[in-house]
């Protein structure tokens, strides 16, 4: 008898990457970057207890969602509405809405990314940024041309940022040693929930998700598959993370201080001299733009079940997303008040969605015979108590927004 796993194929293959590198490289966006900069100043090699423990929780939350959503073969807010009819309605049009805000920030970042490496207008960049993504999704096999970009993206920023990493020479032993042992723990909390949020908030924990199941990767008998998906997803993008700590606690070490205007782009310049800044605007550009293609992407699959038009024409409503989100930025600029909104819906949206999908897990109609594993369950509920802090604490930053 032959128990051997049959092996994975060169399309399956691609698929995983593709679904994990969607993931990933949707999480390291610009904001990805300033957040671990400004982080890694304040708090040093503490740090790190925050990065474990964000992945440790982030995982909880991805291997949940995953999984349920593969067992259903539903997307997210299908899911939603068979747990409570309407609530998938409603999941959608904020994850929509906080999605459409964060992509004008991600064009943005392209837009300085282009300038940091040419001088050009960021505008100009901004456009061009806009135009590619909208050529990967109009050329013909459109969704494997994406899968295999969002990978050579993904893999150009990790290569650099190591590169970075081994110029700054962290101190690694102190690192590792902070990593469990942190001083003053309690101080870490905001920065977890921070990197939670900004992980696997909004949109960005189903984008590699409504990937597989667009590629018909559903039922228990792909719960291994989509489960490996789902762990790649969350590692690669710590491994980024852990990657440009480093590279910054190693700056920051010597006792350089970061430009608060730019955090991370002053640590590629004082790392590597006059050439780090082009350098890392090629980072910036590679964040950016994969970025775009991931919240262009998967928000516009939270609008296909909504009505037939957006189902039938999927690569319209992503090109329109795209359009307008660019436009905003080159004729209006970066708007403030959309990016708070944005963060204020991405840190309410997961608590919802993941809380529905626990719920969903342990009903027979949405997963059939299917049984989720207890301690997935565990860690989901401190995924929806975490990031439901994160929502409460991110409505201040409107109230903030209003004060000015």
């Amino acid at each position: 008898m032959n128990n051997e796993k049959p092996k994975m194929t060169g399309a399956q293959r691609r698929l995983l990457f593709g679904a994990v590198f969607l993931m990933a490289t949707s999480a390291i966006g610009p904001a990805f970057l300033t957040q671990t900069a400004v982080f890694t100043e304040q708090y040093l090699a503490s740090f790190a207890f925050a990065i474990l423990a964000s992945i440790v929780i982030d995982i909880g939350a991805q291997l949940n969602i995953w999984r349920v959503l593969s067992v259903s073969g539903k997307r997210g807010q299908d899911v939603a509405n068979d747990v409570a009819p309407g609530l998938g309605h409603v999941v959608a049009l904020l994850i929509v809405l906080g999605g459409f805000a964060f992509n004008i920030g991600n064009v943005a970042g392209a837009g300085l990314g282009f300038n940091a490496i040419f001088g050009w207008d960021a505008r100009v960049g901004a456009a061009l940024t806009g135009a590619f993504a909208i050529f990967v999704f109009l050329v013909k096999n459109g969704r494997a041309v994406m899968d295999v970009i969002t990978q050579v993206l993904g893999v150009l920023m990790i290569l650099i940022t190591a590169y970075v990493m081994i110029q700054s020479n962290p101190p690694y032993a102190e690192a590792a040693l902070r990593s469990i042992a942190p001083e003053n723990p309690l101080s870490l909390v905001v920065p977890i929930i921070t990197l939670v949020g900004g992980t696997v908030g909004g949109y960005i924990t189903f984008a590699g998700a409504h990937r597989l199941i667009e590629a018909g990767m559903t039922g228990k008998e792909n719960l291994d598959f989509v489960s490996k998906s789902a762990n790649y997803g969350i590692l690669t993008t710590g491994v980024m993370r852990i990657l440009l700590f480093l590279a910054v606690l190693g700056v920051v070490a010597t006792g350089a201080t970061l430009d608060p205007s730019n955090p991370p782009a002053s640590v590629f310049q004082i790392a590597l001299g006059d050439i780090g800044m082009q350098i890392f605007g090629i980072v910036l550009v590679a964040a950016a733009l994969s970025s775009v293609i991931g919240s262009a992407y998967t928000s516009a699959s939270f609008l296909r079940s909504m009505h037939r038009f957006f189902d039938e024409h999927n690569n319209i409503v992503i090109v329109t997303f795209i359009v307008v989100s660019t436009l905003i930025f080159t004729f209006v600029g970066r708007p403030v008040a959309l990016l708070i909104l944005a963060g204020a819906f991405n840190g309410l949206i997961l608590p919802v969605t993941l809380g529905a999908i626990l719920i969903a897990s342990r009903r027979k109609k949405i997963v059939g015979d299917y049984r989720h594993p207890t301690w997935m369950i565990v860690f989901g509920v401190i995924a929806v108590i975490v990031t439901l802090v994160a929502g409460v604490m991110s409505l201040e930053g409107l109230a903030d927004l209003w004060n000015r």
